[in-house]
């Protein structure tokens, strides 16, 4: 995505205005067609501000961050305040409070993690937290910071950062070149990589031996903000901008380089070409790119019960073209063709999420965003 003007806000503590819960109003459904499939999208929720993750609680409920700084719960038609307990968190540009994920065994512990842009010396940088719901669902307890990139610096973008956790309970998550694409290709540097830990911060073991910074599982990459695992294989996926074209599905694997900036298949902004080409030897080529850039914002494989036929597909959000993007795959991981859905209809869609029901949830990354629920047509 093009650089933004930079405008910094160092949250502590959510406005009085926003500090009050307020009740949804009654839920829209709309009627859309993708392809043979009619779907039904519901309002969930509305008046959220720059929504950028969301997951579903285990009663059904929903948590939602909220880029300059909150986070959130919706349940019964109410959109929470904003639980207390978050660190500072720096409201720069691309950055601030961006990815959660649940524990695997969140209904017993309560136990989450989220990903933000923080201050400290030199700028702002990607860090990574481990954090309890307390049980009145106000705040947010024994958190602690389980992750700091090494290298901050004073620009608003690229900070990723998407969570995925694997089988054994490890931390992927990814950050982005933070606008200095040389970082990527840095391996004493944390920019542009995709890294791997385990809940306490500490490396993974399955990361690649002798490397400068063991927490690096893969390298390459400009600006990472998907990342999924197909619990079908336990196979890591990503998805990262471009720059003027070059939107990458990728698959990373350990110790592999993603070519970021050597090779792409987009150009700068400018119209200049990037890098020796768009393939090099020892650097890994896409599954899937596309140019122009759609600015996607998430990623999600479809695993579920309610839509049969899209069993394994890619869902991508985007951004630039505000839609949803659906790529199919054969039963051999093999790409196929691409249907664009919802586009332009609801805004900039930053996140996609397969629910436990097989249903599709989507937030709009806008001053007035929505938390939206795909559902097949006819079901409630």
């Amino acid at each position: 995505m093009p650089n933004l003007s930079i405008k910094t806000a160092w949250v502590t503590t959510p406005l009085l205005a926003l500090s009050l819960a307020w009740p949804v109003s009654a839920q829209q459904t709309d009627e859309h067609r993708a392809g043979d499939v009619t779907l039904n999208v519901t309002t969930i929720a509305e008046g959220l501000e720059h929504p950028w993750s969301v997951e579903v609680l285990p009663d059904g409920g929903y948590i939602v961050t909220e880029r300059p700084g909150r986070m959130r719960i919706i349940r019964e038609g109410v959109v929470g305040r904003p639980l207390g307990g978050l660190p500072r968190i720096a409201a720069v540009g691309q950055g601030g409070l961006l990815d959660i994920a649940l524990a695997p065994d969140f209904a017993e512990t309560r136990r989450l993690y989220f990903t933000a842009a923080v201050p400290g010396q030199g700028g702002q940088g990607t860090a990574v937290f481990s954090a309890r719901l307390s049980q009145n669902e106000r705040r947010l307890e024994d958190v602690k910071r389980i992750f700091l990139m090494n290298k901050l610096t004073p620009a608003g973008q690229h900070f990723g950062s998407r969570i995925a956790i694997a089988a054994d309970g490890s931390l992927f998550f990814g950050i982005g070149d933070r606008g200095d694409g040389d970082r990527a290709q840095d391996p004493a540097d944390h920019a542009g990589k995709i890294m791997r830990i385990n809940t306490d911060g500490t490396p993974s073991a399955k990361n690649p031996p002798g490397q400068p910074l063991p927490e690096v599982w893969s390298s390459g990459h400009r600006n990472p903000q998907g990342i999924a695992i197909d619990p079908a294989d336990n196979r890591l996926f990503t998805v990262e901008h471009g720059a003027r074209g070059g939107d990458e599905i990728n698959a990373p694997e350990a110790g592999a380089n993603y070519g970021w900036p050597v090779i792409s298949y987009g150009k700068h902004y400018s119209g200049a070409e990037i890098g020796i080409g768009q393939t090099a030897d020892g650097y890994e080529q896409p599954l899937h790119y596309w140019d122009p850039s759609i600015a996607p914002g998430a990623l999600a494989i479809y695993r579920g019960a309610m839509f049969p036929e899209w069993d394994g597909d890619f869902f991508v959000a985007a951004l630039k073209y505000q839609l949803v993007a659906r790529i199919e795959r054969g039963e051999d991981g093999t790409i196929g063709t691409e249907e664009r859905m919802l586009q332009g209809e609801y805004g900039r869609i930053r996140d996609v999420k397969v629910a436990p029901d097989g249903s599709i949830l989507l937030v709009t990354d806008e001053e007035d965003g929505q938390l939206l629920r795909i559902t097949r047509g006819g079901e409630s």
